[in-house]
């Protein structure tokens, strides 16, 4: 029997904006870009879903993050990359399933504990790193204009 793990605990996760709990782990002292458009190299962070916070809402940023399934699972990702087009991609460990997800930047892309999954921890590398300002959540209008098709099967990941 698997002994049960409170990451969130383990790790000091912070409850996150999006869903689900974060903490940065990594921040590279290099910076590319000037002023306000000056970000580091690259940023990294652990992110957790659960029972009781099973979705990260609809969101998208910048940079590329590529996320990185540590444990726990599966988790079903969301991605809108263009008007009318929805991916659906599950991190685990089952047939059919992957542990690596890249999102280029501009995506939008959410993310849901599927099945009878407790958790999902993920790691996610950005690159450029992540600014707050380059950070965007999907309003519900903007879901029915952009992705009617799919609107309905989604509101659980607008705000």
């Amino acid at each position: 029997m698997e002994r049960t793990i409170d990451w969130a605990s383990r790790l000091d996760l912070a409850a996150h904006a999006e869903g689900g709990y974060f903490r940065r782990i990594y921040t590279d002292h290099r910076s590319q870009g000037r002023g306000d458009d000056a970000r580091p190299w690259v940023t990294s962070i652990h992110y957790l879903l659960t029972r009781d916070a099973p979705v990260g809402r609809l969101h998208r940023n910048r940079s590329t993050i590529l996320h990185y399934l540590q444990h726990g699972g599966p988790v079903e990702y969301v991605l809108l990359p263009a008007p009318g087009v929805c991916r659906r991609i599950v991190l685990g460990y089952g047939d059919g399933q992957d542990l690596f997800l890249a999102v280029d930047g501009g995506c939008w892309k959410g993310s849901r504990l599927t099945g009878d999954a407790t958790h999902a921890l993920i790691s996610e590398v950005v690159v450029p790193g992540f600014d707050y300002a380059d950070h965007e959540f999907m309003t519900a209008d903007e879901l029915g204009r952009s992705h009617a098709a799919f609107a309905d099967g989604l509101q659980d990941l607008v705000r």
